[in-house]
């Protein structure tokens, strides 16, 4: 099929980035691709949803994978997969041959391996600039679940209603199940066989780069996973703490090693951000350079800074993180047509080991088994979110007292960047806001 016609029936279907922002997966088709690449590389420390989707449906992935690079016309169908991913990669060798232009590379258990800048310098040595998108190197990178969910669209003709997330840490049972879009976070850490810990608090995405949820948040197209974690573990602790007092923090303890900069990923492959002058800078109100505030645009929120690399438990990406957003409110937009400068020798010796990282943050102790279930959970009630995705909202179709059924469209994308969101349960609606649905089982 043409470019457009998947691009129609990928907007239709729901389908958006499932393993981070939920960009809509549509608008990553286009003929300036020349190089497609997979993402297995498991961001996030525990998390293990997508070497599992890989290994249970590697030909049907894989072949959605190839239809895609066909579609785009790109020369090379590159799955990038960490090479402790044993049983996943031993699957994807059985039906590589069959698909020719496509090719495995195989990834360092590093972290943040799966930010998509650090993953396509890896597999194609190519740097995407500050601020800058993958496309504009030619690369179009695509989430394991995200090229599932295609292959369900264009093969099966279902819509995306359904979400895969781990429930690890502080359970009994760790497990990757299958649940409607719209039911709660309680209603997935139900199926782990009960919680192991009073007062849990449940952190919705990774332990670096998520955040602390409440049981009633309903999950999203771009929910992977929730830490259920006791109240005084060191990643609650650090999420927790105020702005307020970290800029105090800094002021009084920071040793000005520079040792946030120097592991930050993306300052070694040669973007202009700098946690260490940015701290120096914010800490001590000093404006006379502006440009290590305006270079938070660049961040991206990975971590290491503040999770990893300061011997103080000083938090750089938090203070990042609020830059960025002041910076968006004030109307100032990220320096266009920055230039990286030469990645830096040292970054080989600078990676961070996932092993050593999960130690530091123990979280050692909860890097189990947490085994797929692809039996979709039934689910009497789900609260379905019209904002899943970067870009405008869907718009309602339905109205309060209306039948629906599972994988019809209860929302149309609106103009612009958008895309539909279908019923994820067969009933009544009972709600309609012009931000969720509410659909109950009759």
């Amino acid at each position: 099929m043409d470019i457009k016609e998947l691009q129609n029936i990928i907007q239709e279907n729901g389908v958006v980035g499932a393993g981070g922002a939920g960009f809509p997966t549509y608008m990553k088709l286009t003929d300036k691709a020349n190089t497609i690449l997979m993402n297995c590389a498991e961001c996030e420390p525990l998390l293990k949803l997508h070497r599992q989707l890989l290994e249970k449906h590697a030909y049907e992935i894989m072949k959605t994978f190839h239809m895609v690079q066909k579609t785009v016309g790109a020369s090379e169908a590159i799955i990038g997969i960490k090479k402790s991913y044993v049983q996943t990669v031993n699957a994807l060798k059985q039906h590589i041959e069959e698909f020719p232009g496509m090719r495995i590379h195989l990834l360092d258990e590093v972290y943040p391996m799966g930010d998509e800048v650090v993953l396509i310098y890896e597999a194609t040595g190519r740097v995407v600039r500050p601020g800058g998108l993958p496309i504009e190197q030619g690369v179009a990178v695509f989430n394991v679940e995200t090229l599932y969910n295609i292959y369900q669209a264009v093969e099966k003709k279902e819509p995306v209603t359904a979400k895969y997330v781990s429930v690890v840490a502080e359970v009994n049972h760790p497990v990757t199940v299958k649940v409607p879009l719209g039911c709660t976070m309680d209603d997935v850490v139900a199926q782990a066989g009960g919680i192991t810990v009073k007062d849990p608090v449940y952190f919705i995405g990774g332990p670096m780069m998520g955040r602390i949820g409440k049981g009633s948040d309903p999950v999203t197209k771009t929910t992977n996973a929730i830490l259920v974690l006791p109240k005084d573990h060191l990643i609650v602790q650090k999420k927790m703490r105020t702005s307020a007092i970290d800029l105090k923090r800094a002021a009084s303890i920071c040793c000005q090693c520079n040792t946030c900069t120097d592991l930050c990923p993306r300052n070694n492959l040669g973007h202009p951000i700098d946690p260490a002058r940015f701290m120096r800078a914010a800490s001590n109100q000093d404006f006379r350079d502006v440009n290590p505030y305006i270079n938070a645009s660049f961040c991206s929120s990975c971590g290491v800074c503040e999770m990893y690399a300061c011997p103080q438990s000083l938090a750089p990406r938090t203070l990042l993180a609020d830059m960025k957003g002041g910076l968006r409110k004030a109307g100032i937009r990220p320096p266009q047509g920055v230039q990286p400068v030469p990645v830096k020798e040292s970054r080989e010796y600078r990676k961070v080991p996932e092993e050593r990282l999960m130690a530091r943050l123990g979280l050692t102790k909860y890097d189990k088994d947490a085994p797929m279930d692809e039996t979709l959970v039934d689910i009497p009630k789900v609260k379905i979110l019209l904002s899943q995705h970067i870009g405008a909202p869907a718009q309602a179709i339905v109205k309060v007292g209306d039948q629906v059924t599972r994988g019809q469209m209860i929302a149309s994308p609106a103009q612009g960047l958008s895309v539909g969101i279908h019923a994820t349960i067969s009933g009544k609606v009972t709600e309609v806001t012009d931000r969720w649905i509410v659909v109950a089982k009759n």
